[in-house]
């Protein structure tokens, strides 16, 4: 099985008691850590900040709406195979010719096809002895994706197509996998049961100090104070994208370098560009850097009567 050792957090990533107990169990059982949470709540940096801390290998595959479970296993790489053969032929003429000239295959040779396999990242978290796999953003991928993906993990084996190679890991050689959704789409019911599942909700203001203080030790405590509480207000003007922990960081960084933010600039939302990303909220934007957000925030709702003066 994956290493047993219990993650308890890093100088750069929180981790409260559930969720190090729900990776734990993962790890146990040799099931996948479905986590589930809003953007920016710390999905992926779990998987990341493990491997790091325990010096393990990571091997990341970023879900797209094209991704296919081959694209895990392995890819063949036509392309090169095709300039091989071509330089094949070329060396001959050369020789033929008389040339001493010679186009280096770097010891390939076209009829041995694992020379132009390149493993994907399940394959080589199966061939790593309890090394990491971090698939991100499940819910992106095509419907038949996750109940595909949930064969070749159940089996613990894959077989590369064009060597009939096998490659298998057991339980106790096992990757420790991490799988995160932000919930875009419902994951298929056989998918989730075959997982250990955790929700990361998003932190609370406490939890909020506690990360930013880790990112930004040396922040003015007031400028923090300040920002983490019109950070939460203006997740509650009801943005159709809210601002996630990623971008409040991004915000900090910006305000320690503009060196002099006033409560008033504060107040009217200074550098809100590492803040509000959605075209839709900038209406709720415009109210908040002309009358404040402490005045949007006080009416009943954040477009009115602000936006209609």
């Amino acid at each position: 099985m994956a290493r047993l050792d219990e993650f308890r957090g890093s100088d750069k990533y929180i981790l409260d008691d559930d969720l190090a107990k729900a990776f734990l169990i993962a790890r146990i059982l040799g099931k996948p850590l479905l986590l589930e949470g809003e953007p920016g709540t710390g999905k992926t940096k779990l998987a990341q900040e493990y491997a790091q801390h325990v010096g393990l290998p990571i091997y990341e595959f970023p879900v797209t709406s094209e991704s296919k479970v081959t694209h895990l296993v392995s890819n063949f790489d036509d392309v090169m195979r095709l300039m091989d053969s071509q330089a094949v032929i070329a060396n001959a003429q050369m020789e033929r010719a008389g040339l001493s000239t010679r186009i280096d295959l770097r010891g390939r040779k076209i009829d041995d096809l694992k020379h132009y396999v390149r493993l994907g990242p399940l394959t080589q978290a199966y061939k790593n002895p309890n090394s990491v796999l971090l698939i991100d953003e499940v819910d992106k991928a095509p419907r038949e994706f996750p109940n595909n993906l949930l064969y070749v993990i159940n089996d613990r084996k894959v077989i590369i197509p064009e060597t009939g190679e096998m490659i298998e890991t057991t339980l106790e050689t096992m990757p420790s996998i991490v799988i995160t959704s932000n919930h875009e789409q419902d994951l298929p019911a056989p998918f989730i049961r075959r997982c250990v599942y955790h929700y990361i909700e998003f932190p609370n203001p406490q939890r909020m100090r506690e990360i930013v203080r880790l990112h930004h030790p040396d922040a003015n405590e007031s400028l923090v104070e300040s920002a983490i509480t019109i950070f939460y207000q203006l997740r509650e003007l009801g943005l159709q994208r809210k601002p996630s922990t990623s971008e409040i960081l991004d915000w900090l960084t910006y305000l320690k370098r503009d060196g002099d933010v006033s409560p008033d600039k504060l107040n009217h939302l200074e550098g809100y560009q590492a803040l509000v990303k959605h075209k839709d909220d900038l209406p709720v934007l415009d109210a908040v850097k002309r009358y404040g957000i402490e005045s949007v925030r006080a009416s009943k709702s954040p477009k009115s009567p602000y936006l209609n003066r």
